[in-house]
This record gives C-alpha cells, sequence and structure tokens, in this order.
C-alpha cells in the first residue's frame, strides 16, 4: 500500500511524519507495525523525504528484532494525512496539512542523523515508549 492510499478497512490508521522520513518516523512506523500485530493501518512520509532510510536507525531497530530495510522515504500527501486517524508529528513544522476531527500528536524527539548508535538508542527507546501509549489511546493490545 503507498502511503497516499486511503484505508479501507475499519482498523484505526496512523501516519508518522518527519522531514526526511528516514529515522524517526520510520522507527516509530516499524514499531507500530510489529507492537500492532496488523491491527492498525501504519503510514509514515515526510515533508522533504530522503534518499534511503537512516542505517544507524535500521540497526538499532534491528537490535529491537523490527527489521525496517524494506521501506524507502516517501513524501508526504494530503490523501494520508485526510486517511489517517491518528497523524504524529515529529519536527516537521508547518509542512504537514491539516484536517478537523484527526488526532494531532507532536512528538519531540531528538533527529537521529547523523548520530552514532548510543545516541539513537535512547531516541528508539522514547519512540517505542510513545507507541505503546499510542495503541492505549488507538484501543489497541500490544501483541508484545
Amino acid at each position: 500500500m503507498s502511503v497516499t492510499e486511503p484505508t479501507e478497512s475499519a482498523k484505526p490508521s496512523a501516519l508518522f511524519v518527519c522531514v526526511h522520513n528516514a529515522g524517526r518516523s520510520q522507527m516509530a512506523a516499524g514499531f507500530l507495525r510489529a507492537l500492532s500485530g496488523g491491527a492498525v493501518e501504519v503510514r509514515s512520509a515526510g515533508s522533504m523525504p530522503a534518499e534511503m532510510i537512516n542505517p544507524t536507525a535500521v540497526e538499532a531497530m534491528l537490535e529491537k528484532g523490527i527489521d525496517i530495510r524494506g521501506e524507502k522515504p516517501k513524501v508526504l500527501s494530503n490523501e494520508a494525512v485526510e486517511a489517517s486517524d491518528a497523524v504524529i508529528t515529529m519536527g516537521c513544522g508547518d509542512a504537514c496539512p491539516y484536517y478537523p476531527g484527526k488526532n494531532y500528536q507532536d512528538w519531540e524527539l531528538s533527529d537521529p542523523a547523523g548520530q552514532g548508535i548510543e545516541a539513537v538508542r535512547p531516541i528508539r527507546d522514547e519512540i517505542e515508549r510513545r507507541v505503546r501509549g499510542l495503541l492505549v489511546e488507538l484501543g489497541v493490545q500490544p501483541v508484545s
């Protein structure tokens, strides 16, 4: 499913947005996919997508048993926002379109870009904590 296709199911949906869609938003999407066991439609996008996923973010997620190597940064679209129940921004500023009735959250997190694994692990762990909280808000029991 591309980031612009609306969901066709009744399951809740979430969109994670950061500038490059290469680190924070990809880690959050990876956690939500894994922890929801498919019970949540997951999207991620960036206001200015990078060429590739941050390799240190990939390494940090592999340490948790979550493989995001197959993901690609995607451009943020109005359709992706419109099709999502929850929109979580991570430093994209005013680039995210606003639709009434959506659950908007802004997660202030350090950017893992250019950081080593020791600096990325605490960011990853904070993202996991917040994703677990989001699951509660969405009424979905984590699978692990």
